[in-house]
């Protein structure tokens, strides 16, 4: 297995840096462990004239890697220039267009990526407020749509004049790596987690309503009718509450 770093900072030394090689560092010595400092690479691109030479030599790292680890600060409560420059200029290798212009995930699919981002604002307000929330959702869309699975993040709050990793996030860096070495390649278990869920409710939901019919607390006819509607209805607005909670309020410390 290949992981390969990608560093969307302005430094190739500030704290975005070391979250990124602590990961790095941290992955079993078998596998094999690249850097790429975005910085270093004039990419632009492609024309219909001709493609970016630049952008071919950094898709072929990406197609060769299993792991992208993707890390980028946070500026202006968005990802940084150089990370969404990269993926906007990536965005035709990235994914398979239709006819009609829609994107479909294409030769990267299936591989896995972990996303890092830090800012300066506090703890406290970046869990309420959600500063790097924009941050990890460009990334995340991005990386959906060219059907990368998502493994983990990692955000570093107040690091202004930060010139050396706290023992707390170096202990997560450390031990996201960790988790990396044993990463089993595979498809997203999304669809599973969700029928998991609704064959749960639907037991759940029969177990209770059969109490309420035994002591007579609805009525037995139209109990089926009764019960798929309450099924059906119940889990759309749980699946949706969940996804929410998940991916779109997510609190990130």
């Amino acid at each position: 297995m290949k992981v390969l770093g990608i560093l969307g900072s302005q430094r190739r030394d500030g704290v975005t840096a070391q979250l990124l090689q602590t990961v790095l560092a941290s992955v079993d010595p078998v596998h094999e462990t690249e850097t790429i400092f975005l910085g270093d690479y004039d990419f632009k691109p492609d024309t219909k004239e001709q493609p970016d030479p630049v952008l071919d030599e950094l898709e072929q790292k990406l197609l060769e890697s299993d792991v992208w680890v993707i890390a980028a600060p946070t500026y202006w409560r968005a990802l940084s220039g150089k990370m969404k420059d990269f993926f906007d200029c990536l965005r035709q290798r990235l994914v398979r267009f239709d006819r009609h212009g829609e994107t479909h995930p294409d030769r990267f699919k299936h591989k896995h990526y972990l996303s890092i981002t830090d800012c300066y604002t506090g703890t406290f307000e970046n869990w309420v407020t959600g500063v790097t929330d924009q941050s990890f959702k460009t990334i995340d869309q991005v990386m959906t749509a060219a059907g990368v699975i998502r493994v983990n993040e990692i955000v570093m709050t107040k690091t202004w004049g930060v010139t050396e990793l706290p023992a707390a996030k170096k202990a997560e860096c450390i031990k996201r790596g960790q988790q990396l070495s044993k990463l089993q390649t595979k498809d997203d278990s999304t669809v599973k987690r969700y029928l998991q869920l609704f064959v749960m409710v639907a037991v759940m939901a029969l177990a209770a309503m059969g109490i309420q019919v035994g002591l007579g607390l609805l009525p037995r006819a139209g109990f089926w009718l009764s019960y798929g509607s309450f099924v059906v209805i119940f889990f759309a607005l749980l699946a949706s509450i969940l996804h929410f909670a998940t991916f779109m309020k997510h609190r990130r410390k």
